[in-house]
């Protein structure tokens, strides 16, 4: 399997080529999902005790199962939060696979964890967090906030008298549901303030005036959010930090979606208050035009991050020799084994420069807004509420639930756009609405136009 021969230089061949075709395609379809046994009636037995050949099975690949997915960069894919990877940084995640470096300790990824670092340091540069302040890529949002609260967690407990409690944070309802998922992984409780809106600083503090003496003494973090992913919003990030230092709570901002959106000099005054955090996450696999799977946890006091996630063993100490001479990223979040994930991003950002990223991102923005009043100019769609950074909620007058998902499986089944519903509070009650996503600087106004066509 490891040998070099002339079955590996054709393959090897074959697969640059389709990925030539993949980057320098124009108009791609998206794809359409088939079930399990479908997929398994097309392509048939895979896992053999002989194999069934390179050549076999990257041809089952090209010809059917690459049809059944869908390519997060198609400009009609306006669903979740999608993504847009430039061209450079996915040619550099072909690199970075090919390159096999284990990017957990400098003394083995030196130059890989170098390049990640570079382009960390303009990530954090965005955030305007104090001297000192670092981070560390990750999976994604979700491992970046477990790292951040594991990291609270640790700190809060330095205090004997919280040795064994069991904590509490406190978000809202519009908070990424990682934070809850996160919660159950490290056992805390979340408590959380029922307003899908804006999270403003006097509602943080009638919060925690209302908690039992109990739950008090468990508070140990508030989690806000700098661009929720159902509607783009932005807490009141000054507001809440001033409650933190007040109540000696660590303050994470969740920025996953929208921590892209610090590059964007036109809505950068929205996350006033970020620099005073204590821990921040974003994901370049989103607005920051990163391949999956990269994400980032940022620490404004890096060293109790390294206090909380350091591992020991005896095989590990040659890493942390004073030979060693360098910044060893599986210290600060969770996980030991790492790929140098930050790589694609750091060729993009140096293929590029960073006044494109910020154009990119600007683009976004106004690609909701544009649709905003297209929605507006509309007889038979009204927006829910004003679009935000690049979410726009919006509803189709007369549908119902069940229209929403039919209308999403149509357009999806015809390989022409995804659009899928969600779900916003008004009152006491939660209504199925659609929703856009911006990432993809290649959406157009035809796109969209098509898109809300499609609903009449």
């Amino acid at each position: 399997m490891h040998k070099i021969d002339i079955e590996l230089v054709e393959m090897t061949m074959d697969v640059m080529k389709y990925a030539i075709d993949r980057l320098s395609v124009t108009q791609s379809k998206i794809g359409k999902p088939q079930s399990e046994a479908k997929l398994k009636e097309l392509v048939g037995e895979t896992i053999t005790d002989k194999g069934i050949g390179g050549e076999y099975a990257f041809n089952l690949w090209k010809k059917y199962l690459t049809k059944a997915t869908v390519p997060i960069d198609h400009p009609r894919h306006l669903a979740f939060v999608p993504a847009s990877p430039t061209r450079a940084s996915i040619l550099f995640d072909l690199v970075t696979s090919a390159s096999s470096i284990h990017g957990a300790y400098w003394m083995e990824g030196a130059g890989g964890i170098f390049c990640e670092n570079e382009a960390m340091k303009w990530i954090v540069s965005l955030t305007g967090l104090p001297e000192g302040a670092f981070g560390v890529f990750t999976s994604g949002g979700t491992a970046a906030n477990l790292s951040a609260m594991v990291t609270a967690r640790e700190h809060w407990r330095e205090n004997d008298t919280f040795k064994n409690e069991k904590g509490l944070i406190i978000t809202s309802i519009g908070a990424h549901s990682s934070i809850k998922a996160m919660a159950k992984v490290i056992d805390v409780d979340v408590l959380l303030v029922e307003s899908e809106d804006k999270l403003h600083g006097e509602e943080l503090q009638h919060t925690i005036d209302g908690l039992t003496k109990d739950q008090r003494k468990r508070l140990f973090s508030v989690v806000a959010t700098g661009g929720t992913t159902n509607a783009g919003i932005i807490d009141d990030l000054e507001g809440i930090t001033n409650i933190c230092e007040k109540e000696s709570l660590w303050f994470h901002v969740d920025a996953a979606y929208g921590g892209g959106a610090l590059a964007a000099d036109s809505v950068r005054h929205l996350f006033h208050g970020i620099e005073k955090a204590d821990s921040i996450t974003i994901d370049p696999h989103k607005w920051m035009f990163s391949p999956y799977d990269c994400g980032a946890v940022i620490y404004k006091n890096p060293e109790l991050a390294k206090q909380a996630h350091a591992q020991q063993g005896s095989y590990l100490d040659i890493f942390k020799d004073e030979g060693a001479h360098g910044f060893n990223p599986t210290d600060y979040q969770i996980q030991l084994t790492r790929r140098v994930r930050g790589l694609p991003l750091w060729f993009s950002l140096a293929t590029h420069g960073t006044d494109l990223y910020k154009k990119a991102v600007e683009r976004g923005i106004e690609l909701a807004q544009i649709a905003g009043k297209m929605i507006t100019d509309s007889s038979h769609v009204e927006l829910v509420r004003e679009p935000s950074l690049s979410c726009v909620l919006y509803r189709r007058i007369g549908w119902k639930p069940e229209d929403y998902t039919n209308w999403t499986y149509e357009n999806h089944r015809k390989g022409f756009a995804l659009v899928t519903p969600t779900k916003w509070k008004i009152g006491n009650t939660f209504e199925t609405v659609s929703r856009f996503c911006f990432i993809n600087p290649d959406t157009t106004e035809k796109d969209i136009k098509m898109i809300l066509d499609s609903m009449i």
